[in-house]
Order: structure tokens, then sequence, then C-alpha cells
């Protein structure tokens, strides 16, 4: 099938009302964002939100239609902004141990800086994990791409020789995944002041128990994140 020809524009000026539109959108989706940190994805509204951006509920509705739609929108971008954080400055590091060392460091990080604020995803689970629909989906989706990200970084790692052949990577990443629900739990909830050490602990526990005898346990010398690039589904990019 032979691709659509792209439409001429008639007049040079005809893109920006709708850039204007993207632009008042993004506003929109980055003050649902803030708003749904604090009180959840359930928590949001259209007029909620219109008060917020002191626009009326109708402008507000007229960039997405339907609350789901909305609530869509800020999972979409919530997951963008945890690749830009986590994943892809991770990308910097050596291939194997390395990179899933700091694929950890950075996802404690920003756990540690959501103590305050609250995790989408997280919260997101507990709202939504019995409720089927378009949101749920957004959600599972966002993190399983995540948990495959982290997965595959596992897989590098043996392929690299710094853990076992028999490495399980979905039992490893299970148990990470499980360290850091863990560490959110005691950090905002328990409000434990020394939860963030014992998940580096639990880590290196894990990392030993995984680990080949013939490879060093040394965590790697911090180094800078790449700038922002193009993004790509991180369970794809792992793969690089």
């Amino acid at each position: 099938m032979s691709p659509t020809p792209p439409i001429k524009r008639q007049r040079s000026d005809a893109a920006r009302p709708l850039q204007k539109g993207q632009q008042t959108k993004a506003a929109i989706v980055d003050a649902a964002l803030g708003l749904a940190t604090q009180i959840g994805l359930e928590g949001l509204s259209i007029g909620a939100l219109a008060e917020v951006m002191q626009m009326s509920k109708s402008g507000v509705f007229a960039h997405f239609g339907s609350r789901e739609e909305l609530q869509i929108s800020v999972v979409r971008e919530y997951h963008a902004r945890f690749e830009e954080e986590v994943f892809y400055p991770a990308m910097s590091a050596p291939r194997g141990l390395p990179r899933l060392r700091m694929l950890f460091d950075n996802w404690m990080k920003r756990t540690s800086v959501e103590i305050d604020s609250g995790c989408i995803y997280i919260s997101g689970a507990v709202q939504f994990e019995d409720r089927p629909g378009p949101v749920r989906d957004a959600l599972a989706s966002s993190v399983n791409t995540w948990l495959s990200a982290v997965r595959r970084s596992v897989e590098i790692a043996v392929e690299e020789g710094h853990l076992r052949a028999d490495t399980d990577a979905a039992q490893m990443g299970f148990e990470i995944h499980a360290l850091i629900l863990a560490l959110h739990y005691e950090a905002r909830f328990l409000r434990s002041p020394d939860s963030l050490r014992r998940a580096l602990q639990a880590f290196e526990g894990i990392v030993q128990r995984f680990s080949s005898a013939a490879t060093p346990i040394q965590p790697p010398t911090p180094q800078p994140a790449r700038p922002a690039r193009a993004r790509k589904p991180a369970s794809t990019a792992a793969r690089g």
C-alpha cells in the first residue's frame, strides 16, 4: 500500500492554531499530572482541572472529550517522563550489570522523590486493579513495557557473563520490582528513615545471588545522563 501523500497547506499560518492548541493541551496535561500525583487518577475531573487552569469546563473538554481520555493522557505523559528520568540515562552505562545497576539506582531516586507526591503506577494500580477499561489498560501497558525493559536488562547481563547462565530473568525482575514497591510503602506510608539503605542492601543481595562467580560485584562509577533523544518503547530500546 502506497503512503498517503501529504496535504499541501494553502497558507503558511494554517498550522498556527493547531500549534497553539497543542501547547494548551500540553499545559493541561502537565497540570493534570501534577494534580493526579496528589489525588490520584480517580480524583481527576474536567471541572477540577478547569479551576486549576483558570479555564472554562468546555475549554478543557474540547481538548480531551471525556474524563477517561484525560486520564489516559496523564498516564502516557507520566510514562514518557518516567522513561526520560529512569530508562534513557541508564543507557549511558556499559551493557550488562552496570546498566542494570543504574536502572535500579535511577528508579530508586525517582521513588524517593515521589515519597511526597505519589507514583501514578502504584496509586493507579490500587484504584483501577479491578476496574477493566481503557484507563486500566493504559496503566498496565505502561508498567508492562517498563518491566519488560528490566527483564531485558537482566538478560543482557547474562549475555555479558555478569550473571549466571541459568538466571531466571523474570524471577530477578520480579524481585527487583518487589523492592521498589516495598521501598515506596516503607518510605511513603511508614516513613521508615532507613528504607533507602535497606532497598540498596536488598538489591545487592539479589545481585550476589544471581551473579557469576567470576564477576566482581562493584557498583559502577556514576556517569552523566545523555541528552534527551527521540523516544521509543523501553522494551525495544533495552535491546541495544
